[in-house]
């Protein structure tokens, strides 16, 4: 009776293997998902004028809030805000003549504006969320509220005293009245994003800003402008991409007529002794994709395996088990097993080139165990 039962064990394993072997083979796609995100900055303005260039330099801030419709193309609210300057050219117009010691002044503003924003690196080389840089740019405009300012009414009235003649001939003064104005303006900028995590980026941005004449208060004649130079975070809400699983085509059967040829024999050369292939089944945790503690040391055998062995490659599949979620669920977190010891291994200095990965949802289930098919197998060879 236990000779029986040993060999229907036997029978049982095989069938189990073969078929474990008949795996289904395809190929995992990431897939971008349209996401809203919100920013903050703050840096530096330069508001054009006819003074010395740091005695124009003011701070800044800005606050954002934005979509992302394709992996290209999106669109922000942003609210640009705090100091503009404006000054003299001394040798134009020697401020101390009418009793003012500063050649400059500064005032308060806030801007709010809708900008199309445009993911240059996807429209290039097309979407990867592995990647670490970013670049963009975007266009468009808004309204900016400029506040009053006392030192720019002083230059005005004490020019109106001393140049009273000339002012009355020529109708002209060099500033504005002192009233708060509300300017539309123009925008477009470039930006550049370092990505920390899948939600969380740091960046920098420049814009530069076009505007009525009145912004600095000087009767000049011509718009204003002014550039804006900033540092920030951004932070994704929701997901920003997901995974699909392409299952490759069935291979054509082809029939070929057998030949049967004299054997020769040749003598046979030395064999090269080749280091054995290095297999590492790495478990997770239900409806999880992060390596544990307990699993990383495997992680580590792989990386020593391919030191050692220069020219040998890995291929990761990631599995879900059948006991729980749906397809769309275990295709996800199958694909994410797999593409966290992808990036496991890059971290650890293992060369893209050298790593191959693909993952089987639920549909093939590598162990008889359901708990055990929350894993990744690694194959090194």
């Amino acid at each position: 009776m236990k000779m029986k039962k040993a060999i229907l064990s036997c029978l049982m394993l095989m069938a189990g293997l073969s078929v474990s072997a008949q795996e289904q083979k395809g190929t995992t796609e990431y897939v971008f998902e349209p996401h809203w995100y919100v920013q903050i900055q703050g840096g530096a303005q330069y508001t054009t004028g006819e003074t010395d260039f740091g005695k124009l330099i003011s701070p800044n801030v800005q606050a954002a809030v934005g979509y992302n419709f394709s992996k290209a193309i999106g669109a922000r609210l942003a609210i640009n805000a705090w100091q503009g300057k404006g000054g003299f050219d001394k040798d134009k117009f020697d401020l101390t003549t009418i009793g003012i010691d500063k050649q400059d002044y500064k005032f308060t503003y806030f801007a709010p504006s809708i900008d199309l924003t445009f993911n240059l690196s996807n429209i290039i080389a097309g979407f990867n969320p592995n990647r670490k840089f970013e670049f963009g740019a975007f266009i468009g405009g808004g309204v900016n509220f400029r506040s009053k300012c006392d030192d720019a009414a002083n230059i005005d009235a004490k020019w109106k005293v001393k140049y009273a003649d000339v002012t009355s001939a020529s109708k002209w003064t060099p500033m504005y009245e002192n009233k708060s104005a509300v300017l539309p303006f123009a925008q477009a900028g470039l930006t550049a994003d370092y990505k920390v995590s899948d939600k969380v980026s740091i960046g920098a941005e420049f814009n530069a800003n076009i505007l009525g004449d009145k912004f600095n208060f000087k009767n000049a004649g011509n718009p204003d402008s002014y550039f804006n130079l900033l540092l920030g975070a951004k932070i994704a809400l929701g997901k920003t991409y997901s995974t699909k699983f392409i299952p490759a085509p069935e291979p054509e059967i082809k029939y070929v007529e057998k030949i049967v040829e004299k054997i020769v024999e040749v003598p046979a050369e030395p064999a090269v002794t080749a280091a054995e292939p290095l297999r590492r089944d790495i478990f997770f945790q239900i409806n999880k994709t992060v390596i544990r503690d307990s699993e990383a040391q495997k992680v580590q055998d792989i990386v020593a395996y391919m030191n050692q062995n220069p020219t040998s490659k890995v291929m990761i599949t990631g599995y879900a088990d059948a006991g729980t979620g749906n397809d769309r669920i275990n295709d996800r977190l199958a694909a994410g097993r797999a593409d966290a010891v992808v990036k496991a291994l890059k971290n650890a200095g293992i060369a893209e080139s050298r790593i191959s990965f693909d993952s089987k949802g639920a549909r093939v289930q590598p162990f008889e165990d359901n708990d055990s098919n929350r894993v990744s197998i690694c194959i090194a060879e």
